[in-house]
């Protein structure tokens, strides 16, 4: 494989990679060879942190001489090359550091329940990708192995938490690569990085075999990808739950891939350019890419409506810093644990610190108190969308973030967010609700950076369906950053 043809690769997404292998003109093996070459040329990016290259391949071989590839029930995804964020996404045997110098020697002793569907899927691991420390940022500058790079632009922010599977995607290192999504760590880095982000709906995967749910149920994970397509192949892939599993998602009436390509019935589409969060503007930039989709989706038959559900913003605000207090404490105890006693302050970075020790000092009534507030505001954004069956919002206020913003101690925990929150706006509402949510690189700022545009509803087929609507109304599969593999 030379590098010429690992480009050309580069330029085609995971089903047609896939297709290739199921119709023997390469093999896994090929694929794999390519995307490490394409690892290799941009280096620079910081985007993957641990190689796993020689794991990959004697996985690709073993593919590739069992001849299942060439089934079709191989599936969509067979033989493609894929990336795992460092976090949530635990692979036997590899390291595991999650961003955090504490356990920059940690090493995963099970792989998680989602990893062990990828790779019955076919998906070829051979890395893992940058993160913020336990995943705390909504940009990726951990100081363990420093930031990823934005290959739109090495001035602003690739986003995070899930920015190193973001900047490889957008690079076209791979088609797709894990990500997780607590208060918009899918969706924020695809808004950075010109990218289709899915948070899937609560329940819709499984944290097994080392969880129930993940900041009691704000966490959801998927993929970042650069079609809509390969979104929902690959929550096919993952869709289900393990035994013993506290609450599940309903399973959807056909597959995703399946049901994307029907044309919905006209949706009732709430929309706004406002923050839920007073004194948090939209940058004009951001206000005109939403409302040309909300143009777009109305000539598609689409009923849009101007307006937007409420919820408190300041109880919503404190029961994420208290929840995230209390994950931060745990994350302590899982140092600890692993490095045989307390870790030293040089070992946390200073934001984890406010959490942690926060953390310490959160009583179980405020963590109680915490958890009922999320569904008390749960309620109050649903009956807000009374009526109305989709909102379409921006993914961030404003546009790409620089660095040394989303990352910084504001002295107490909420203060933190009320900095991110300023930035994000309206993506971790659908961590609270448990809403399905994706964002679409839909708009282009005058200096040549993307904007995404999030759409929310309770489950994701329809999601997925106006999704590929405006994918075929407004292309953006070639357009590529400066960044890309040339």
């Amino acid at each position: 494989m030379n590098q010429n043809s690992a480009v050309e690769l580069s330029a085609i997404d995971a089903i047609d990679q896939a297709s290739l292998v199921a119709a023997g003109e390469l093999g896994a093996a090929d694929l794999l060879d390519a995307a490490i070459l394409r690892v290799e040329a941009t280096r620079s990016l910081n985007a993957v942190i641990t190689d796993l290259f020689e794991r990959g391949r004697a996985q690709a071989t073993a593919l590739d001489e069992s001849g299942v590839l060439r089934h079709a029930a191989a599936g969509p995804v067979a033989g493609v090359p894929f990336l795992l964020k460092d976090l949530g996404a635990s692979l036997a045997g590899a390291p595991e550091a999650m961003g955090s110098r504490a356990l920059r020697s940690h090493v995963a002793g099970e792989s998680a329940w989602i990893v062990d569907r990828y790779l019955d899927a076919g998906l070829v691991v051979f890395g893992k990708t940058n993160t913020p420390e336990w995943g705390n940022h909504c940009t990726t500058e951990p100081s363990l192995f420093g930031p990823t790079v934005n290959p739109w632009s090495p001035d602003v922010s690739p986003g995070g938490s899930s920015g190193g599977s973001a900047a490889a995607v957008a690079a076209g290192v791979v088609p797709a690569a894990s990500g997780g999504d607590g208060t918009g760590s899918i969706r924020v880095p695809a808004s950075c990085c010109g990218l289709v982000g899915l948070k899937p709906r609560r329940g819709r995967t499984s944290f097994a075999p080392g969880g129930g749910h993940g900041l009691e149920g704000l966490v959801n994970e998927h993929v970042l990808t650069r079609t809509v397509r390969d979104s929902a192949a690959l929550l096919d892939v993952v869709t289900g739950s393990a035994p013993g599993d506290p609450y599940t998602a309903p399973l959807p009436r056909s597959p995703f891939l399946q049901a994307m390509s029907e044309t919905p019935a006209p949706q009732r589409i709430l929309t706004t350019t406002g923050s839920p969060f007073p004194g948090s503007p939209t940058h004009p930039e951001v206000i005109a890419a939403v409302e040309s989709v909300a143009a777009t989706l109305s000539d598609l038959g689409h009923h849009i409506a101007s307006g937007a559900p409420t919820i408190d913003p300041d109880v919503v605000a404190d029961a994420i810093a208290v929840l995230h207090t209390v994950s931060n404490a745990e994350l302590h105890a899982l140092a600890t644990g692993h490095l045989g006693r307390e870790p030293r302050e040089d070992e946390f970075e200073a934001s984890t610190w406010v959490m942690v020790r926060e953390g310490f000092e959160t009583s179980g009534v405020a963590y109680a108190r915490a958890i009922h507030a999320v569904h008390d505001q749960t309620r109050r954004f649903v009956a807000g969308m009374s009526g109305h069956d989709v909102l379409l919002v921006p993914t961030l206020l404003t546009l790409v973030p620089p660095y040394a913003l989303l990352d910084q101690p504001r002295g107490t925990t909420r203060g933190f967010f009320d900095v991110e929150f300023a930035t994000t706006g309206w993506t971790a509402l659908a961590n609270v609700t448990g809403w399905a949510a994706i964002s679409l690189p839909l708009g282009m700022s005058a200096t040549g950076l993307p904007i995404g545009v999030q759409l929310m509803a309770p489950d994701e087929t329809i999601l997925l369906q106006l999704a590929r609507q405006l994918e075929q109304a407004s292309p953006w599969i070639d357009r590529r950053p400066p960044g890309w593999l040339a």
